[in-house]
């Protein structure tokens, strides 16, 4: 049963952390992106607090001082809950949460809450509510105190709201179940593969937020739901698209983030199959944001844990129309390069570092969609000719 948010929207603190694998810059970066994390979810975000740490304080992760901080502004403020971007554990859930007087919540968590909102179809749900269970197991001491009827909103979304489970062995049998599941999805989900055929598969895949399914949209002239949110898509969306007389099938699939969950990425691996089974990926970056290279790197690390780094791949770098000029972007290579022509020499500098084909476009204007068209047809080809060296007729 999933608990419907109170008419009055929630709001929260976000907490980050500096340390010596994060600097300030960092921080701030990782917290834009969590204000979106809360945004997606529903609530409103009211202060950001950061602390430097050489080494988590055990009882509370942050210091005493900042704790009580955080405290005194919750209480004049009437904030719902406290969001931290770092990974809390059991027991610092339950002290920060005494002191601060209200629930507290991990990027995790909050990642969990957004699925659960956006999953439609059992299969979606059955996946959320499995990755849960998987994470609510560990922190159950103390934490099913929460799970009331009456208290819900963000972070407290999906399994336990009906009622309190504090019996380890009903959360593994509930899991257990959930698997069973998803492996007969799963059965059901490769045999419609297979009645596809033998067409060219082709993934899109790219960091949450990207245009996806905008993209989606263009090339295969459907109506997937595409919005400016975080993990708008939870559903793969296979369509079959058509490049002169080339035919072939797109799918569309969930997005990556850092620090996504690993038991996250496991209860979607089904859903990831699609990745996994695809002859050709068509990366999808955002260039207009500040950190794609990292953003870039996230999906490759995540390709390389589904065992599908090693494919066919189309950089495909979106949202062109929102670089106004080069201080948008913190690239190491960009310097010397002149505010006229950055888009160009930007072009010229990424295809020099990469043998992959690359194509700068803009999804919403449409802008530079042939040359993705050409190039996209021309990967494909390649493909086809390979399992069809008969049907040269169609080229």
């Amino acid at each position: 049963m999933t608990v419907v948010l109170d008419r009055k929207p929630e709001t929260c603190v976000l907490i980050g952390i500096i340390n010596k694998e994060q600097d300030e810059q960092k921080v701030k970066e990782y917290l834009d992106e969590l204000a979106f994390l809360a945004d997606t979810a529903g609530a409103i975000v009211k202060k950001r607090f950061i602390q430097k740490l050489e080494v988590p304080y055990p009882k509370t992760y942050i210091g005493e001082g900042k704790v009580n901080e955080i405290a005194a502004y919750v209480k004049e403020n009437e904030i719902t809950f406290v969001v931290f971007d770092e990974e809390l554990s059991p027991s610092q859930f339950r002290n920060v949460e005494k002191i601060v007087g209200c629930k507290v919540i991990d990027r995790t968590n909050l990642i969990l809450d957004i699925f659960a909102r956006r999953a439609k179809t059992s299969y979606a749900k059955t996946q959320v509510e499995l990755a849960q269970y998987q994470y609510l197991l560990p922190r159950l001491v103390g934490l099913w105190t929460h799970l009331e009827r009456q208290r819900g909103g963000i972070g407290l979304r999906g399994p336990g709201e009906t009622e309190i489970e504090t019996d380890r062995r009903v959360i593994r049998n509930r899991i257990a179940h959930l698997k069973e599941q998803l492996k007969k999805i799963d059965k059901q989900m490769a045999t419609q593969r297979k009645q596809r055929g033998e067409l060219v598969r082709v993934s899109l895949i790219g960091y949450t937020n990207v245009g996806k399914s905008t993209l989606m949209n263009l090339l295969s002239k459907s109506n997937v739901f595409a919005e400016d949110k975080l993990f708008a898509t939870l559903d793969t969306t296979v369509r079959k698209v058509v490049l002169g007389n080339l035919p072939f099938l797109l799918s569309d699939t969930v997005g990556f983030i850092r620090k996504l969950p690993h038991h996250l990425v496991e209860s979607f691996k089904s859903t990831l199959d699609e990745v996994r089974e695809a002859d050709l990926l068509v990366h999808v970056v955002d260039i207009s944001h500040p950190s794609f290279e990292e953003q870039i790197n996230t999906v490759n690390k995540t390709l390389q844990e589904l065992n599908a780094a090693n494919k066919p791949t189309i950089m495909v770098f979106n949202k062109i129309d929102l670089i106004k000029n080069k201080e948008n972007l913190e690239l190491n290579f960009a310097n010397d390069i002149d505010d006229d022509t950055f888009i160009e020499q930007i072009q010229k500098i990424w295809i020099a570092k990469t043998s992959e084909p690359s194509v700068f476009i803009s999804a919403i204007n449409k802008s530079n969609i042939s040359q993705l068209r050409e190039i996209l047809y021309e990967q494909v080809k390649k493909i086809h000719i390979t399992r069809y060296p008969y049907d040269n007729f169609l080229y």
